[in-house]
Protein backbone atom coordinates (compact mmCIF):
# COMPACT_ATOMS: atom_id res chain seq x y z
CA UNK A 1 0.00 0.00 0.00
CA UNK A 2 0.86 3.49 -0.45
CA UNK A 3 1.54 5.43 2.92
CA UNK A 4 2.69 8.80 4.50
CA UNK A 5 5.62 8.35 6.81
CA UNK A 6 7.45 10.35 8.72
CA UNK A 7 11.27 8.97 8.58
CA UNK A 8 12.59 11.76 10.98
CA UNK A 9 12.37 15.01 12.80
CA UNK A 10 11.47 17.65 9.83
CA UNK A 11 11.17 14.65 6.55
CA UNK A 12 7.79 12.99 5.78
CA UNK A 13 7.47 11.44 2.22
CA UNK A 14 5.48 8.63 0.82
CA UNK A 15 6.40 5.43 0.24
CA UNK A 16 5.18 1.58 -0.06
CA UNK A 17 5.01 -0.23 2.68
CA UNK A 18 2.75 -3.62 3.24
CA UNK A 19 -0.77 -3.99 3.58
CA UNK A 20 -1.51 -4.33 7.04
CA UNK A 21 -3.09 -8.01 8.53
CA UNK A 22 -6.54 -7.92 11.00
CA UNK A 23 -5.45 -9.83 14.51
CA UNK A 24 -8.32 -11.13 15.66
CA UNK A 25 -10.39 -8.38 16.96
CA UNK A 26 -8.83 -5.99 14.28
CA UNK A 27 -10.31 -4.89 11.34
CA UNK A 28 -8.89 -3.11 8.14
CA UNK A 29 -10.55 0.37 6.80
CA UNK A 30 -9.41 1.39 2.99
CA UNK A 31 -8.76 5.36 4.32
CA UNK A 32 -11.51 7.80 2.25
CA UNK A 33 -9.64 10.67 3.53
CA UNK A 34 -7.85 11.48 7.06
CA UNK A 35 -7.37 15.01 8.53
CA UNK A 36 -3.93 16.79 9.34
CA UNK A 37 -4.35 18.88 12.38
CA UNK A 38 -1.51 20.28 15.14
CA UNK A 39 -0.48 16.72 16.58
CA UNK A 40 0.80 15.51 12.94
CA UNK A 41 3.07 19.07 13.13
CA UNK A 42 4.86 17.91 16.22
CA UNK A 43 4.73 14.67 15.30
CA UNK A 44 7.00 16.06 12.33
CA UNK A 45 9.02 17.91 14.94
CA UNK A 46 9.78 15.14 16.56
CA UNK A 47 7.32 15.23 19.54
CA UNK A 48 4.53 13.13 20.65
CA UNK A 49 5.71 9.61 18.54
CA UNK A 50 7.91 7.43 21.19
CA UNK A 51 9.69 6.33 18.19
CA UNK A 52 9.96 7.18 14.01
CA UNK A 53 9.61 6.41 11.58
CA UNK A 54 5.81 6.28 12.12
CA UNK A 55 2.59 6.86 9.46
CA UNK A 56 0.43 9.47 10.94
CA UNK A 57 -3.06 10.24 10.61
CA UNK A 58 -5.52 9.98 13.48
CA UNK A 59 -8.57 11.38 11.99
CA UNK A 60 -9.52 9.18 9.72
CA UNK A 61 -12.60 7.37 8.32
CA UNK A 62 -13.68 4.69 5.61
CA UNK A 63 -14.87 1.61 4.66
CA UNK A 64 -14.23 -2.09 6.47
CA UNK A 65 -12.35 -4.39 3.95
CA UNK A 66 -10.77 -6.98 6.16
CA UNK A 67 -11.94 -8.30 9.90
CA UNK A 68 -10.31 -10.52 12.14
CA UNK A 69 -11.55 -13.96 13.11
CA UNK A 70 -13.27 -12.52 16.31
CA UNK A 71 -14.70 -9.78 14.68
CA UNK A 72 -19.08 -9.71 14.63
CA UNK A 73 -19.52 -5.78 15.32
CA UNK A 74 -18.81 -4.74 11.64
CA UNK A 75 -19.03 -6.52 8.06
CA UNK A 76 -17.11 -6.17 4.81
CA UNK A 77 -18.33 -3.02 3.52
CA UNK A 78 -19.53 -0.91 6.27
CA UNK A 79 -18.37 2.47 6.52
CA UNK A 80 -16.63 3.49 9.75
CA UNK A 81 -14.67 6.37 11.66
CA UNK A 82 -12.19 5.57 13.89
CA UNK A 83 -11.01 6.23 17.15
CA UNK A 84 -7.27 6.77 17.14
CA UNK A 85 -7.47 6.46 21.29
CA UNK A 86 -5.42 3.45 22.44
CA UNK A 87 -5.45 3.68 26.55
CA UNK A 88 -4.25 0.54 28.25
CA UNK A 89 -7.16 -0.26 30.54
CA UNK A 90 -4.66 -1.07 32.97
CA UNK A 91 -3.34 2.50 34.78
CA UNK A 92 -4.92 4.03 37.19
CA UNK A 93 -6.47 6.50 35.33
CA UNK A 94 -7.89 3.64 32.47
CA UNK A 95 -9.61 2.10 35.80
CA UNK A 96 -10.59 5.31 36.81
CA UNK A 97 -12.34 5.80 33.63
CA UNK A 98 -10.02 8.47 32.33
CA UNK A 99 -8.19 6.81 29.37
CA UNK A 100 -6.87 9.54 27.98
CA UNK A 101 -5.04 10.35 30.87
CA UNK A 102 -3.49 6.67 29.94
CA UNK A 103 0.23 6.40 31.74
CA UNK A 104 0.70 4.70 28.51
CA UNK A 105 -1.25 6.37 26.47
CA UNK A 106 -0.89 5.62 22.82
CA UNK A 107 -2.54 6.26 19.28
CA UNK A 108 -3.44 5.19 15.99
CA UNK A 109 -1.52 7.38 13.99
CA UNK A 110 0.82 8.65 16.84
CA UNK A 111 2.17 5.95 18.26
CA UNK A 112 1.16 3.10 15.26
CA UNK A 113 0.53 3.44 12.13
CA UNK A 114 -2.27 5.47 11.05
CA UNK A 115 -4.55 6.91 8.50
CA UNK A 116 -2.31 8.86 6.38
CA UNK A 117 -2.22 5.47 3.97
CA UNK A 118 -4.06 3.39 1.35
CA UNK A 119 -5.17 0.97 4.02
CA UNK A 120 -5.21 1.29 8.40
CA UNK A 121 -5.69 -0.72 11.14
CA UNK A 122 -7.81 -0.31 13.73
CA UNK A 123 -9.57 -2.69 16.71
CA UNK A 124 -12.98 -3.32 16.09
CA UNK A 125 -13.82 -1.46 19.52
CA UNK A 126 -12.93 1.76 17.98
CA UNK A 127 -15.10 1.55 14.87
CA UNK A 128 -18.05 3.64 14.62
CA UNK A 129 -20.52 2.64 11.87
CA UNK A 130 -21.33 5.55 10.21
CA UNK A 131 -25.30 5.71 8.84
CA UNK A 132 -25.87 5.74 4.91
CA UNK A 133 -26.26 9.48 4.40
CA UNK A 134 -22.90 10.08 5.96
CA UNK A 135 -19.96 10.60 3.14
CA UNK A 136 -16.87 8.95 4.70
CA UNK A 137 -14.37 11.11 3.24
CA UNK A 138 -16.24 13.83 5.39
CA UNK A 139 -16.24 11.42 8.42
CA UNK A 140 -12.84 12.24 9.27
CA UNK A 141 -14.09 15.16 11.24
CA UNK A 142 -15.87 13.19 13.44
CA UNK A 143 -12.87 12.91 15.51
CA UNK A 144 -11.79 16.40 15.75
CA UNK A 145 -15.44 17.41 16.47
CA UNK A 146 -15.25 14.64 19.31
CA UNK A 147 -12.01 16.67 20.98
CA UNK A 148 -14.12 19.53 20.81
CA UNK A 149 -17.15 17.66 22.52
CA UNK A 150 -14.71 16.66 25.14
CA UNK A 151 -13.79 20.18 26.20
CA UNK A 152 -17.73 20.70 26.54
CA UNK A 153 -17.58 18.24 28.88
CA UNK A 154 -14.74 19.76 31.08
CA UNK A 155 -16.59 23.16 30.70
CA UNK A 156 -19.90 22.27 31.64
CA UNK A 157 -21.06 24.92 29.97
CA UNK A 158 -24.00 27.41 31.91
CA UNK A 159 -26.93 28.85 30.37
CA UNK A 160 -26.12 32.21 29.15
CA UNK A 161 -22.37 32.12 29.21
CA UNK A 162 -20.10 35.00 27.36
CA UNK A 163 -17.95 33.14 25.02
CA UNK A 164 -14.72 34.12 23.68
CA UNK A 165 -12.59 31.65 21.14
CA UNK A 166 -8.79 32.53 20.36
CA UNK A 167 -8.52 30.45 16.94
CA UNK A 168 -11.09 30.24 14.20
CA UNK A 169 -9.16 27.29 12.30
CA UNK A 170 -10.89 24.00 12.52
CA UNK A 171 -10.71 23.60 16.33
CA UNK A 172 -11.92 26.88 16.90
CA UNK A 173 -14.92 26.78 14.56
CA UNK A 174 -15.99 23.70 16.16
CA UNK A 175 -15.75 24.96 19.37
CA UNK A 176 -18.52 28.27 18.23
CA UNK A 177 -20.82 25.66 16.31
CA UNK A 178 -20.40 23.71 19.96
CA UNK A 179 -21.01 27.06 22.05
CA UNK A 180 -24.06 27.91 19.91
CA UNK A 181 -25.86 24.86 20.50
CA UNK A 182 -25.05 24.66 24.44
CA UNK A 183 -26.80 27.64 25.30
CA UNK A 184 -24.08 30.62 25.36
CA UNK A 185 -25.71 33.87 24.90
CA UNK A 186 -22.72 35.23 22.78
CA UNK A 187 -20.00 33.92 21.21
CA UNK A 188 -16.66 35.84 19.79
CA UNK A 189 -13.66 35.01 18.20
CA UNK A 190 -10.56 36.62 17.93
CA UNK A 191 -7.90 35.51 15.09
CA UNK A 192 -5.37 37.35 13.11
CA UNK A 193 -5.81 35.46 10.04
CA UNK A 194 -8.88 37.44 8.33
CA UNK A 195 -9.19 34.28 5.75
CA UNK A 196 -10.48 32.18 8.78
CA UNK A 197 -11.75 34.96 10.67
CA UNK A 198 -14.10 35.39 7.89
CA UNK A 199 -15.71 31.82 8.21
CA UNK A 200 -16.17 32.50 11.94
CA UNK A 201 -18.32 35.53 10.87
CA UNK A 202 -19.75 33.51 7.90
CA UNK A 203 -20.76 30.70 10.85
CA UNK A 204 -22.55 32.98 12.79
CA UNK A 205 -20.28 34.96 15.27
CA UNK A 206 -21.42 37.45 17.64
CA UNK A 207 -18.57 39.66 17.27
CA UNK A 208 -14.94 39.08 15.88
CA UNK A 209 -11.84 41.18 15.38
CA UNK A 210 -7.93 40.59 15.29
CA UNK A 211 -7.41 41.54 19.23
CA UNK A 212 -9.59 41.12 21.67
CA UNK A 213 -8.87 44.30 22.81
CA UNK A 214 -11.33 45.07 20.09
CA UNK A 215 -14.08 43.86 21.45
CA UNK A 216 -16.58 45.21 23.74
CA UNK A 217 -16.74 43.35 27.37
CA UNK A 218 -15.29 45.59 29.91
CA UNK A 219 -15.47 43.01 32.63
CA UNK A 220 -14.19 40.00 30.65
CA UNK A 221 -15.89 36.96 29.41
CA UNK A 222 -17.45 33.56 31.43
CA UNK A 223 -15.48 31.34 29.49
CA UNK A 224 -12.40 31.83 27.20
CA UNK A 225 -11.04 29.20 24.94
CA UNK A 226 -7.96 29.35 23.22
CA UNK A 227 -7.66 26.96 20.44
CA UNK A 228 -4.34 28.43 18.70
CA UNK A 229 -1.57 26.70 21.02
CA UNK A 230 0.40 30.49 20.78
CA UNK A 231 2.04 31.97 23.68
CA UNK A 232 0.59 35.45 22.92
CA UNK A 233 -3.07 34.34 22.48
CA UNK A 234 -2.53 32.14 25.69
CA UNK A 235 -1.38 35.12 27.43
CA UNK A 236 -4.02 37.42 26.31
CA UNK A 237 -6.74 35.32 26.95
CA UNK A 238 -5.47 34.49 30.60
CA UNK A 239 -6.28 38.07 31.09
CA UNK A 240 -10.06 37.97 29.83
CA UNK A 241 -11.33 35.41 31.80
CA UNK A 242 -14.23 37.36 34.22
CA UNK A 243 -15.01 37.14 37.58
CA UNK A 244 -15.88 33.37 38.75
CA UNK A 245 -15.10 32.37 34.91
CA UNK A 246 -13.48 29.43 33.28
CA UNK A 247 -10.12 29.39 31.07
CA UNK A 248 -9.96 26.21 28.61
CA UNK A 249 -6.89 25.38 27.31
CA UNK A 250 -8.22 23.57 24.29
CA UNK A 251 -5.32 24.22 21.51
CA UNK A 252 -2.19 22.28 21.40
CA UNK A 253 1.19 24.64 22.62
CA UNK A 254 4.85 23.11 22.20
CA UNK A 255 6.40 21.73 24.72
CA UNK A 256 8.50 24.95 25.33
CA UNK A 257 5.46 27.52 25.49
CA UNK A 258 5.23 29.38 29.32
CA UNK A 259 2.37 31.65 29.96
CA UNK A 260 2.58 33.83 33.50
CA UNK A 261 -0.28 33.51 36.05
CA UNK A 262 -1.83 35.53 38.51
CA UNK A 263 -2.35 33.76 41.93
CA UNK A 264 -4.03 36.48 43.62
CA UNK A 265 -6.13 37.09 40.74
CA UNK A 266 -7.10 33.16 40.61
CA UNK A 267 -7.85 32.81 44.08
CA UNK A 268 -9.80 36.31 44.73
CA UNK A 269 -11.62 35.99 41.82
CA UNK A 270 -12.34 32.46 41.90
CA UNK A 271 -11.03 31.65 38.01
CA UNK A 272 -10.58 28.44 36.95
CA UNK A 273 -7.45 26.95 34.40
CA UNK A 274 -8.27 23.64 32.89
CA UNK A 275 -7.04 21.68 30.04
CA UNK A 276 -9.24 19.32 27.87
CA UNK A 277 -6.76 16.13 26.65
CA UNK A 278 -8.07 14.48 23.00
CA UNK A 279 -10.46 12.10 23.03
CA UNK A 280 -12.61 10.58 26.06
CA UNK A 281 -16.24 9.40 25.71
CA UNK A 282 -16.95 11.30 23.30
CA UNK A 283 -16.44 9.70 19.48
CA UNK A 284 -19.58 8.21 19.65
CA UNK A 285 -21.38 11.77 20.47
CA UNK A 286 -19.50 12.95 18.19
CA UNK A 287 -20.44 10.72 15.56
CA UNK A 288 -23.79 11.01 16.11
CA UNK A 289 -24.01 15.00 15.97
CA UNK A 290 -22.10 14.76 12.73
CA UNK A 291 -24.81 13.07 11.18
CA UNK A 292 -27.82 15.67 12.71
CA UNK A 293 -25.56 18.25 10.58
CA UNK A 294 -23.59 20.16 13.31
CA UNK A 295 -20.94 20.91 10.30
CA UNK A 296 -20.98 21.24 7.09
CA UNK A 297 -18.45 19.31 5.85
CA UNK A 298 -18.30 21.93 2.53
CA UNK A 299 -17.60 24.51 4.85
CA UNK A 300 -14.99 22.87 7.26
CA UNK A 301 -13.49 21.11 4.72
CA UNK A 302 -11.17 23.52 2.72
CA UNK A 303 -8.37 21.59 1.21
CA UNK A 304 -8.51 18.11 -0.11
CA UNK A 305 -5.58 16.52 -1.61
CA UNK A 306 -4.52 12.97 -3.00
CA UNK A 307 -2.18 10.78 -0.69
CA UNK A 308 0.42 11.41 -2.49
CA UNK A 309 0.24 15.05 -1.96
CA UNK A 310 0.79 14.65 1.59
CA UNK A 311 3.97 16.46 2.27
CA UNK A 312 2.35 19.20 0.42
CA UNK A 313 -0.84 19.18 2.59
CA UNK A 314 1.46 19.58 5.93
CA UNK A 315 3.21 22.46 4.39
CA UNK A 316 -0.24 24.37 3.22
CA UNK A 317 -1.12 23.56 6.80
CA UNK A 318 1.41 24.76 8.50
CA UNK A 319 1.44 28.21 6.89
CA UNK A 320 -1.84 28.53 7.82
CA UNK A 321 -3.62 28.19 4.84
CA UNK A 322 -7.42 27.48 4.97
CA UNK A 323 -9.28 25.13 7.64
CA UNK A 324 -9.52 21.39 7.59
CA UNK A 325 -6.96 19.88 4.78
CA UNK A 326 -7.37 15.95 4.50
CA UNK A 327 -5.53 13.60 2.27
CA UNK A 328 -8.08 11.31 0.50
CA UNK A 329 -5.94 7.96 -0.33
Amino acid sequence: MRAAIVEAPGKVSVTTLPDPTPGPRDVVVEVAACGLCGTDLHILQGEFAPTLPIVPGHEFAGEVVGIGSEVTEVSIGDQVAVDPSLPCHECRFCRAGRGNLCDRWAAIGVTVPGGAAEYALAPVANCVRLPEHIDARDAALIEPLSCAVRGYDVLSGTLGAQVLIYGSGTMGLMMLELAKRTGAATVDVVDINPERLATAELLGVTDSASAAAELERPGGWDVVIDATGNAAAIQDGLGRVAKGGTFLQFGVADYATRAVIEPYRIYNQEITITGSMAVLHSFERAAALFATGVLDPAVFISDRLPLEQYPEAIDRFKAGQGRKIVVQP
